[in-house]
């Protein structure tokens, strides 16, 4: 049986317009991003995004990634954005990723035939994150081009928030999100009509399935 009283956070990431944030915020979603990362086709400027940000709703929270920015180019975003939450898909380290004073988690890359890392490795290299991302991307490739990975590649006992994404869509996220029972589901390609332009009815069906999956009740043997 599915536990009760949980409910999975949703996550709408690359956000390059307004009104795809103030709907997210309308739909239910916990938190967006923004996307920082170079050669991304979903970055924004500081400046962007903090216009952006005015859109979003009371406790909705602003979220910025990151793949091997540079330190300054980091505290220009936590300055002229104040994310809540910093996300780093790079090869940044645990020092790094804490330097900020904001936090933050660990995107992992669970693409290729590459041996995940287990829990212990993950709390080892990153003991202050406040969480971890699995993608579906290859190591050292970007994320965010909807590729699912094998579920039960995830690295048991954790302990820690686990937020799954890689080609989740409203039509797949209900077995997700049954299946794993993770934190959180982050979707960005799986609710787009074009790279950074979403599809409002797509983020409708991805939120009520996320909903259905919480309120879903398994038949006991």
């Amino acid at each position: 049986m599915r536990r009760t009283l949980f409910r999975t956070r949703i996550k709408f990431c690359g956000m390059t317009r307004a009104g795809d944030v103030r709907l997210a915020s309308e739909l239910g979603a916990d938190a967006v991003g923004f996307v920082f990362a170079e050669g991304s086709p979903r970055r924004v400027e500081p400046r962007e995004a903090r216009l952006m940000r005015h859109a979003l709703a009371p406790l909705v929270d602003a979220v910025a990634l990151f793949r091997d920015n540079g330190t300054a180019e980091v505290r220009e975003v936590v300055k002229a954005v104040r994310p809540t939450l910093l996300q780093f898909h790079g090869d940044e380290d645990d020092a790094f990723c804490r330097g900020f004073g904001v936090p933050w988690i660990k995107a992992v890359a669970m693409g290729g035939d590459a041996s995940p890392p287990s829990a212990r490795e993950l709390l080892s290299r990153y003991p202050a994150a406040a969480g971890f991302l699995f993608d579906g991307n290859a190591p050292g490739a970007p994320g965010g081009a909807g590729a699912r990975f094998d579920w039960a590649r995830l690295p048991q006992e954790l302990h820690r928030p686990v937020m799954l994404a890689g080609g989740l869509t409203p039509a797949n996220v209900f077995d997700a999100v049954t299946r794993v029972l993770p934190w959180g589901v982050d979707v960005c390609s799986g609710v787009e009509a074009a790279p950074g332009i979403k599809d409002g009815e797509r983020m409708r069906r991805f939120v009520e399935e996320v909903r259905r999956a919480d309120c879903h009740v398994e038949n006991e043997a």
